[in-house]
Parts: structure tokens; sequence; C-alpha cells
């Protein structure tokens, strides 16, 4: 659960330190005091975006962090190698007036990707747009999965699922008309002939190259190397001559003095090396010999592999790799009519073997949706929507081959706002209220499921209101038996059943706006009560009226409720 969060210079809020506690907590005050804000710093520090438009005018940064208890967080942090801190998990996030962000957990740097990684186990946020998620119905195969928990079964699936797309692209490969067929045969002997006319050879055009450089210079290399010999061994005395004395010299004076008897040998050691290099100087002179067109030849070598290289877009390597590549689809090609009868075999294999799992898949959806619809009904029911009916529905996909990335399923859920009419697409049917209840139903029945150990719902209550507003009231304070839940609302009804009960107010000093978060006492609880009844017309029979709804809603916390 969320245990602390701490906001520095985000928008209008300066500083807020707030301490959720277990169950529900509620977020009131008036319309732009800040309760967004709140929400903005959590998604910043779960990873999600973040610009300079966050960091408050004047501050060089904004900073949020967030402390966590998870034993379930604890186990990513032992797999990806970061430390707990005595059971703790602390979340740092922080952005600069430039818009540069970092992050970190428990002290160490990590990723806003691999922040959102470890936000996912610890907190799950449902936004307004959450409920508008749901008319779209290519989420809704989604939400049954994640209620089905059939994430082994669609990895596994996807596999074969890939490996049938991989055998139907090689046979529509394989399967071009024969117009196109010659046409792209034509092709392929013309480069074949091409490139291997050409001889190419690995490293031959390096090799070319250090040629031609050496023929480039060989007059100026011929004078060094004679002028380098003679000097070695041709002159009169040359170095080989001088240094054969010198080592003479040497040896005689070691015999008389024992210390320069190493130098006697280093002595020795040179004249061997010059000997040595004076016999390679002249073995590569008498070697170094070309004929007058020789350099000719290289040019016209060397511009034929360049002009190869820039018509196939490649360097030596590839060319000799285009040639090959060639050859063997000329080869697949000439023997299509065999090829394409085991490519035909395969794929009807891999279509089955696909098919299956799908089918797997379409039956555990099926058991899943039975469930989910049940599941959905009943808080429907719990939320005074007895007259709506909602029906997670599945049928087949249409086409060939039967069966996509997801399986063979076509996933919708289906509702009718009214006892006595057929259902039909939510998107066509349901109203603001109806959508957020239902997708609070949906939250509640997800987070069961292995869900994130705390829930946030950022105003559940919209186009709510009377009963049924009492009746999600009565849901949240459900779900937080079990869960820790952070909640955002306008209602009276809602923020009455908070365990825990946040003001959020926004105020003007010296020409600058500060947003104050405070957790009410029971005075200040039925106050805040009173304002969300009747706003500034606050009386003693709204209050009296706000501590009868307090006292209410105790009741039906403590197993109470009146019918």
């Amino acid at each position: 659960m969320l245990r602390e969060l701490h906001i520095e210079n985000i928008a209008v809020i300066e500083r807020a330190d707030i301490e959720p506690g277990p169950g529900l907590n509620v977020l009131t005050g008036e319309t732009g005091a800040g309760k967004s804000i709140v929400i903005d710093s959590l998604q910043a520090v779960l990873g999600g975006r973040v610009s300079r438009e966050l960091v408050r005018t004047g501050a060089p940064k904004a900073a949020v962090s967030a402390v966590f208890s998870s034993e379930r967080a604890e186990k990513y942090l032992a797999d990806n190698g970061l430390d707990a801190e005595d059971g703790e998990i602390i979340l740092r996030r922080r952005v600069s007036a430039e818009g540069k962000s970092s992050a970190a957990v428990n002290g160490q740097s990590v990723t806003a990707a691999e922040l959102r990684c470890l936000g996912a186990l610890l907190l799950d946020i449902h936004g307004q747009n959450d409920g508008r998620a749901l008319l779209d119905e290519a989420n809704h195969r989604a939400y049954l999965d994640a209620f089905a928990q059939l994430d082994g079964e669609l990895a596994a699936y996807g596999v074969k699922y890939e490996a049938w797309r991989a055998a139907r692209a090689a046979l529509r490969k394989l399967d071009m008309n024969e117009r196109e067929r010659e046409s792209r045969m034509a092709d392929l002997e013309r480069t074949i002939a091409e490139l291997s006319g050409a001889q190419l050879s690995a490293g031959e055009e390096e090799a070319l190259t250090a040629r031609r450089d050496l023929l480039r210079n060989s007059e100026k290399l011929t004078e060094a190397l004679d002028a380098a010999y003679d000097a070695l061994y041709g002159a009169s005395p040359s170095a080989i001559e001088l240094a054969g004395d010198a080592s003479g010299w040497c040896r005689r004076a070691a015999g008389m003095a024992e210390e320069l008897k190493e130098a006697a040998d280093e002595v020795d050691s040179a004249l061997s090396e010059l000997t040595d290099a004076a016999e390679r100087i002249r073995d590569f002179r008498e070697s170094f010999d070309f004929s007058p067109g020789e350099y000719d030849r290289l040019e016209s070598r060397l511009a034929q592999l360049r002009r190869l290289e820039k018509r196939y877009s490649t360097d030596e390597a590839g060319l000799i790799d285009t040639l090959e590549r060639a050859r063997d689809e000329l080869a697949e090609l000439s023997n299509s009519a065999e090829r394409r009868e085991e490519l035909a075999l395969e794929l009807a294999k891999r279509q089955k073997t696909a098919y299956n799992a799908a089918k797997e898949l379409t039956r555990k959806r099926s058991e899943a949706a039975k469930r989910l619809t049940e599941r959905v009904q009943a808080g429907l029911r719990e939320l005074s929507m007895p007259g709506v009916r909602f029906v997670a529905e599945i049928s087949p996909m249409e086409g060939e081959p039967g069966f996509g990335e997801h399986g063979a399923d076509e996933v919708r859920f289906l509702m009718s706002a009214n006892a006595g009419e057929a259902v039909g697409r939510i998107s066509r049917i349901a109203s603001g209220g109806e959508l957020a209840r239902i997708m609070l139903v949906m939250k509640d029945v997800l987070s069961e499921r292995a869900g994130a150990e705390t829930l946030v719902f950022d105003e559940i209550d919209e186009g709510v209101s009377g009963v049924a507003a009492q009746r999600v009231a009565e849901k949240l304070a459900h779900i937080a038996r079990t869960r820790q839940v952070i909640c955002v609302t306008h209602l009276a009804q809602i923020a009455a059943m908070a365990d825990t009960h946040f003001h959020v107010e926004k105020r003007v000093e010296d020409g600058r706006t500060y947003t104050a978060v405070t957790a009410l006492d029971r005075a200040g609880r039925i106050r805040e009560l009173a304002r969300l009844h009747g706003g500034d017309n606050i009386t003693e029979t709204t209050l009296r009226s706000a501590g009868e709804q307090l006292d209410a809603a105790y009741k039906f916390k403590m197993g109470g409720k009146e019918k």
C-alpha cells in the first residue's frame, strides 16, 4: 500500500505531504483546487510522461516521492537487482525546469520504463478516460483475457501463430504468377552472370588497393630501397662493416674488462639485425617488379568492383552474399513445384497447430465470459442497476483462416439499459453514469485477479447522483476492505465512506497561488460534507445532516447497513 506521498513544486502545489491510510482514502475540494494534481504526481512517480509544464513557475525543479510497502514489489526488486530498504519501497521522480527528468528506486537510478513496470505492481490509476475506453470494443478482449488470466496461454499461442505466419509468407513468395516468376528468374540470372563473371573473392579489393598504392610510388620506393641497402651493405665503409669493426673492438675490450661483455653482446645483436634488415631489403628490391600495364589493370579492376558495389548498394562482402542469395533463390524458383508442395504441407501442419491452440483459448474465454457476466451483473445490482443486463459475447472471427494474432475470437461487451430491451453495443446504449459504474465493477472484479495493491479512482462519480451515488460509495467501501483505495470525488456519499479524508484547498498569498492538502478530523469532515451538499450555504441543519451521514456510513462499514 501507499504509505507516504511527498509533492514539491508540482503546478500550484509548493509542498504537500500526504499519508494515506488503509481502506478508502478520499480527496475532496472545490473544482480547480488541485485534486487532479495529486493524481498527476502519482502518475509521474510511477513513470508516467512528464514535462517542464509540470514544474511550478519560478522553481528550479519539481520532485515527487512515494513510499510503498508491498511483498509483490519486493520480489520484483530482487529479480531486477534493486535493494529493498527495511521493507519499504521508495520511488522518486525529479523534473527540472528545462524538462529533464530522473528516477530512482530506493536510491538506485532507474529508467522511466523500469519505474512503470514496478509501478504497475504497486498502484492502478483509473482516470476519467478509462470509462470511455470501455466504449472501444478493441479493448474488450484484453479485459476478458485479464480476468481469465490467460497470459501464459496467449504467449504459447503467439509462438504457434508466428510460425504459421512465417510458413504462409514463404508460400506466398513462391506463389507468384508465371509472368512474375519468369521475370524474377531473368533478373536473378542477370545478377548471377554479372557477379560470377566478375570472379569475386573475399579481400581482393583491399589487396588490389594496397598493390596499386605501392606501384603509384614505385620510383620513390626503389630509390629509397637502393639508398638504404647501399648505406647498410654497399658503401665503403658500410654500416654493417663499421658494426663488424665495433663488434671486434668490443670483444677485445670485454676480454680485458668483464663488465663490458653485455655491451659486446648488444653490438653483436645489432650487427645481426642490421645484416637481416639488409637481406630483407635486398630480397624485396629484387622481387619488386611490375609490367608497364599492371597499374592500369589494377585501376580497371578496382573500378569494376566499385561499379558493382554502387549498383547493388553494398560492399565487396555484400556482393558475394548477393551472388549466393541469387543462386539460392533461382534454384528455389527453378524447383518451385516441389518446393511449393513441401511448403503447402508445412503450412497446413502449422495452421492446424495454431487453430487448435486458438480453439483452446476460445474454450477458456467462453468459460471466463460466463463468470465475468455473472460477476458484473451481480456488481451492477449492487450499484442500483438491477434492470441493466451485461453480456460478454464471444463470436468466431470471420474469414480465413479463422484466427488472428490473439486467437479465433471476437470479444464484445453488450448491455441493455432497461429491462425487457435487447442487449446492444455499450457505445450506443450506455450513459456516462452507467459507464462509470460498469467500469467500477470491472475494476473490482479484475483487481481480485492479481491486480495492483492500491487502486486510485479519479472522479469515478462522473454522471452519478442520488441512490446510484450511494451504491457507488458502498462499492468503493467494499473494495477498500481488501485493498487500499484512493478516490478523488465531488460526491458527499463517497466522501462519507472514507476511512481517511483529505481536503484540497487553493488560496492566493502575495500574488501567488498555493494548494494545501489537509487530513480532516471528524469536525472537518462534517463541515466538508456540508459544503459538498450545500456549497457556501452551511447551516446547523446541513451540519447535522452531514454528521448523520457520517454515522450512517460508519454503520454500513461496520456491517450494519440500514434498509
